[in-house]
Formats: C-alpha cells, sequence, structure tokens
C-alpha cells in the first residue's frame, strides 16, 4: 500500500476522533463539552428559578435535588450497552406502552387528567418512559434495514408511534403526546424519508384538521386553539396567560429591569411563572440580551448533540443521537412559541430551566444516552 492509499486510509479514524472524549473521559463515559453546557445551563435555570418561583428557597432546594437524582441518572445511562439496548428496544417499548394501558385502570387523577401511577411514595408518569422508549424503538428498527426506508417500513414505524401517541392523547395530555410523536417521526425522517411521503403527510395532515377539530380535540383544546388568534376575546379568562406573558416580555426591553425587580412576575400578575411560562420571566428580568444567552446554551448543547450524532459509528446511534438532539430542540421551541404566543398553551416547560421532576430526569437520562453514544468503542476499520 503506498503512503498515499494509507493517508486516505487513516482520515476517517482522525475525523471520527477529532472533537471526542478520550482518555478518562473515555472510560467513565462523559462527554466534558456536554456536562460543562449542562451545568452552565442547570445554573442558569435555578438562578431564573428563584425568581419565577416567588424567591422560594424551597423550591430551589427541590429543584436542586432533582438536579442530583437526574444527574446520577445521567450517569448511570451513560454506562449502558448500546448494542444490548438496541435489542432490548422492543420490550423497553412494551413495557412503556404497558404501563399506559395501567394508568386507564389504575392511573391517578389531577385536575381533571389521569396521567400518573402511585407506587404509595412516590408517582410517576408512565407517558416519561416513552418519551426515550419511542425514539429508542424506531431508531433500533431502522438499524437493521435497508435505507432510505421503503413504504411497509413506513407503515410500521407510524404503527409504533400511533400506539403510545393515542394512549397519552386519551389520558388527556395533548403535549407530552406530540413531543413522543416527534420523537419517533425524527428518526423516520433522519433515517432518509423520501420527499414525496413528506409531502403527502402534510396533505393528510391538513386534510385531518377538522375531524381532529370535531371529533377528537376537547373544548378546552379547541379554547386554546382560538385564545391563540384572539387572547383579547376572554382577558380575564383563557386569554390572560398570553396577554400576560407578552406584557413581560415586552417590559423587559433590551437589557430588562434587573434580577428579582419583574413587576409581572413578582407581583404575580404572570401565571405558572415557575413552570411554564418562565421563560417571561427571564425576558422581563434579564431582558432581550438575557433570552440571547440561554438560546446561546441551547444553540451550544444542540450543535454538541449533533456532532454526536454525525460522528456516530453505526445506523442506531446516529439515529437514537439525532433524536433526542432534534426532540430537544423541539421542546425549546414549543415552550418559547407558546409563550410568546405564536403557538396554543399545550403545556411544555423550558427544558432544564422550569421547575419539574421526572420531565427533568427524562431529559438527563437522553443526555446520558448521547454520552454513551459519544463514548462509545469504536470498531476497528
Amino acid at each position: 500500500m503506498s503512503q498515499k492509499q494509507d493517508f486516505v486510509r487513516r482520515i476517517p479514524d482522525s475525523a471520527h476522533h477529532f472533537g471526542r472524549p478520550t482518555g478518562l473521559w473515555q472510560r467513565i463515559h462523559v462527554d466534558p463539552l456536554l456536562l460543562i453546557i449542562l451545568l452552565v445551563l442547570c445554573c442558569f435555570g435555578l438562578l431564573v428559578l428563584y425568581s419565577g418561583g416567588g424567591q422560594s428557597e424551597h423550591i430551589v432546594k427541590r429543584q436542586l435535588i432533582v438536579f442530583g437524582v437526574a444527574y446520577s441518572v445521567m450517569f448511570v445511562v451513560a454506562q449502558l450497552d448500546l448494542q444490548m439496548l438496541r435489542r432490548w428496544a422492543p420490550w423497553l417499548y412494551v413495557a412503556g406502552v404497558g404501563l399506559l394501558v395501567l394508568v386507564f385502570f389504575f392511573g391517578v387523577g389531577a385536575k381533571g387528567a389521569q396521567r400518573w401511577l402511585s407506587l404509595g411514595f412516590i408517582r410517576f408518569q408512565p407517558s416519561e418512559v416513552l418519551k426515550l422508549g419511542v425514539p429508542i424503538a424506531v431508531a433500533a428498527f431502522f438499524s437493521s434495514k435497508v435505507l432510505p426506508p421503503k413504504f411497509v417500513h413506513i407503515l410500521v414505524c407510524l404503527g409504533i408511534i400511533s400506539v403510545p401517541f393515542v394512549l397519552i392523547l386519551k389520558q388527556p395530555d395533548l403535549g407530552t403526546s406530540i413531543l413522543i410523536a416527534a420523537s419517533g417521526l425524527i428518526v423516520l425522517f433522519l433515517a432518509g424519508l423520501q420527499w414525496r411521503y413528506i409531502i403527502g403527510c402534510v396533505f393528510l395532515i391538513v386534510a385531518s384538521a377538522w375531524p381532529m377539530w370535531t371529533y377528537v380535540m376537547k373544548d378546552y383544546q379547541k379554547q386554546r386553539v382560538l385564545t391563540l388568534f384572539n387572547p383579547e376575546a376572554d382577558k380575564l379568562g383563557a386569554g390572560w396567560n398570553s396577554i400576560q406573558a407578552k406584557i413581560a416580555i415586552g417590559s423587559g426591553g433590551v437589557d430588562g429591569k434587573g434580577w428579582l425587580h419583574g413587576t409581572q412576575s413578582q407581583l404575580d400578575f404572570l401565571p405558572e411563572s415557575h413552570t411554564d411560562f418562565i421563560i417571561a420571566v427571564l425576558a422581563e428580568e434579564f431582558g432581550l440580551l438575557g433570552v440571547l444567552f440561554l438560546l446561546s446554551i441551547y444553540l451550544l448543547l444542540i450543535a454538541r448533540g449533533l456532532f454526536i450524532a454525525a460522528s456516530s459509528q453505526n445506523m442506531f446511534s446516529r439515529l437514537l443521537a439525532g433524536s433526542i438532539t432534534l426532540t430537544f430542540f423541539v421542546y425549546v421551541f414549543v415552550n418559547i412559541g407558546m409563550v410568546s404566543g405564536m403557538l396554543p398553551v399545550v403545556g411544555v416547560p423550558l427544558p432544564l430551566v422550569s421547575y419539574g421532576g421526572t420531565s427533568i430526569v427524562t431529559l438527563m437520562a437522553g443526555f446520558g444516552l448521547l454520552m454513551a453514544i459519544a463514548t462509545e468503542k469504536r470498531k476497528p476499520s
């Protein structure tokens, strides 16, 4: 073999190792850059949460406990053997769907929704399992198929996505069902879905809009859509959240009113200021600059995830990493869109900033999978 041929042969190996963890980080299955970005995001989130939560130390302490559990889960998940995970993907999916079925018989209700299972000392949402179970199952399915996917494989994929989507929609939990469907559809898109199918899906969605509105959507869900287009129609009712959020965002200006000095949040005009609408608190107190800072952190996180996906050594890892990363982008987009009045309110928290429990643990488990993919042992070429 000539020197030129030997150099060309080694280019892919060099490209794969560029920007990937080495040494100690490789052995403990941690991506240091991803970890640093997550720590910066969580610390900034706690700063905003303290203000949005009415300067409550209790809320911050509970969030710190959740972060402690979430980071522990992330490190444990990062140690997983990805090929074993691929083999067990169907069983993980079946277990998640089984838990969703149990919710209908033994679920615990709150605020008109039955979404939780109680173990006595703790409650949890089985739908959180499917946030990772669905993309893992779809990625495992396509990893053994010739791509781009054939029509029959697309139908199987849609079936995998549809079962949990319908079960969660019945709870009802529109926001979570949309996110889970998005996580699976992203895998389908990354698998090389042809444009004729994408255009066909768009027409199908448009055609199903009226039946969904008439026969599927509940009255409160319809009200959210109507409020999106005219929040002033019910200023003191359904439109209150959207109006107050817009006031808070607009009043922050470029550099904000200062930390803990936001009038809308501190005087309790802004509802859900520590959960779904926390971005409005950030915009009011830190202004446009604060929002751009947060978006920059999110952008770095997404860019790192996409790099890990692009440099993955097999189709399963590539599809799974891409889905986790782009689904995270959907979380951010939907939350900011609904708070700013561009999307209906669907109850999606701002990732790693809003106060939460199981949703944060699920997100960090996803980042644990990203770290497992980033530090996966490479097979010799």
